[in-house]
């Protein structure tokens, strides 16, 4: 067995729930009713989720100017974030390269298409090398420039000279490149932080088909089948404690988990979102020890093992418990199993230390005891709590304008360049937007003044995180 990989899947297996009532009924119903006011409820999931369709299929018009395909992924493609609430997760896909697995019938590939090979020898699950198969005519110049050759001579794509060569592409005027973050090229633009993934498209039926034939109570079948269709990536990034790191890469499912959560229901969703919170307000990990993906594989765990049904407004911080729980014997044990591949185990490269597992520990064990008292924990809640009801539904209601008229421009500037036929500053939706953008901040700067409060540009950005 593979180092760091998880024993069995049916050994880890969460315990089912069955329930038919729930501690903190009426909190929970609360609780995800100031969610709602909070920015995470449907509508305005689904409305940020439009918005990023849209401007991934605007980015991928402007074809001729881009060598990629653009995809949103993460929480932004989710639609649970606001603009600048946290970076902006991009994958950008070279055109015209496949990566197959050893089953896969390469006959049917395009001439035009470069090839290469997954290869799983000596490597940890989720992870492969990536042979050269054939290199076609026009090929990306990342690819060339990412081959060296392995113990047997044979040409390999290494993942540290592939993230090496998109380093040295351009970006728009006052852009701030920092420090790689495991595959990703980090770069920020003003208020607007990205994190950029070059990825290679990749079929693996054979990995795709084990995930499917799993017994499961969600997602039903046309969404499986969906996530089946829609492939994986390989993504620059080895095994950490692999000796050759340098020429692994990960298999990732970015498009079909971003399916899998948009297709939650409701109290899921906010049961993914509080998790993060904890994540990251009482926690504070500092070197990624515990992610926001650790959080949303324990709700597609919990959510594929349990009847959609239990998972409802009134069941909300049973469901907090359970995840707190997990999350608890994760660290304890430091095995969480990746949901697609559950032979990976996302906790076997984690930083944490004995001192560190102990406190996290008995920091859960305390918050799972105290019930809804572990919101007052949580900045948002402890805000909402000072501001409930009025003041704080005329601020979200501000806000929530602001961010779907400050949406609709950023897509109307990319409307503009894809057609040439407007020109930005003079174009009447463009500067309707403004206009409505500029009273809102008006509105909100009124009352901040009669309290002492400056105003200035930084209530923009802070509206908006």
């Amino acid at each position: 067995m593979a180092e760091g990989a998880v024993r069995h899947y049916t050994e880890w297996t969460p315990r089912l729930i069955r329930r038919s009532r729930y501690a903190y009924e009426d909190e929970s119903r609360e609780t995800s009713n100031i969610m709602n006011i909070l920015g995470y409820g449907p509508e305005i999931r689904q409305k940020r989720r439009e918005h990023y369709i849209e401007s991934d299929r605007l980015i991928n018009t402007l074809g001729e100017d881009f060598s990629y395909t653009y995809i949103t992924a993460g929480s932004k493609a989710e639609g649970l974030t606001r603009l600048f609430e946290s970076d902006i997760d991009t994958i950008r896909v070279l055109p015209y390269v496949v990566c197959l697995e050893n089953c896969f019938d390469q006959s049917n590939i395009p001439c035009h298409f470069t090839i290469l090979e997954i290869n799983f020898q000596n490597t940890s699950a989720g992870y492969c090398r990536v042979l050269l198969g054939r290199l076609a005519p026009g090929f990306h110049a990342a690819i060339p420039d990412s081959l060296c050759e392995n113990e047997y001579g044979n040409p390999i794509l290494s993942s540290a000279l592939f993230v090496e060569y998109f380093r040295n592409v351009r970006h728009a005027p006052g852009t701030v490149h920092h420090p790689r973050a495991g595959p990703s090229l980090p770069w920020s633009n003003g208020y607007f932080k990205n994190d950029t993934v070059h990825a290679i498209r990749c079929h693996c039926p054979n990995i795709l088909q084990t995930w499917a034939n799993r017994t499961r109570h969600w997602p039903p079948s046309d969404i499986v089948e969906k996530v089946v269709a829609m492939g994986a990536f390989v993504t620059p990034i080895g095994f950490k404690r692999s000796e050759h790191n340098h020429v692994e890469w990960r298999i990732c499912f970015n498009t079909g988990e971003t399916e899998l959560v948009n297709n939650l229901n409701d109290t899921q969703i906010k049961l993914y979102v509080l998790l993060k919170m904890i994540a990251k307000d009482i926690l504070k990990p500092q070197k990624k020890e515990i992610t926001s993906y650790t959080m949303k594989n324990i709700v597609l765990w919990l959510a594929e093992n349990n009847q959609s049904s239990f998972f409802h407004s009134g069941s909300l911080f049973h469901w907090l418990h359970e995840g707190l729980d997990i999350l608890r014997t994760a660290i304890s044990t430091r095995q969480l199993p990746y949901y697609m591949i559950p032979e990976r185990n996302l906790m076997a490269t984690s930083e944490l230390n004995n001192e560190q597992q102990l406190l996290w520990g008995r920091t859960l064990k305390d918050m799972i005891a105290e019930g809804p008292r572990i919101l007052l924990r949580l900045d948002k809640f402890r805000k909402a709590v000072i501001g409930y009801p009025e003041p704080l539904l005329w601020y979200s209601k501000m806000r929530t304008e602001l961010e779907m008229w400050t949406l609709k421009l950023f897509n109307r500037g990319l409307q503009c360049l894809v057609t040439n036929s407007m020109v930005f500053e003079t174009d009447t939706i463009v500067q309707t937007c403004n206009k409505r953008i500029n009273e809102i901040l008006q509105e909100v700067a009124c009352p901040m003044c009669l309290e002492g409060i400056s105003f200035d540009e930084k209530v923009f950005k802070m509206m908006l995180s």
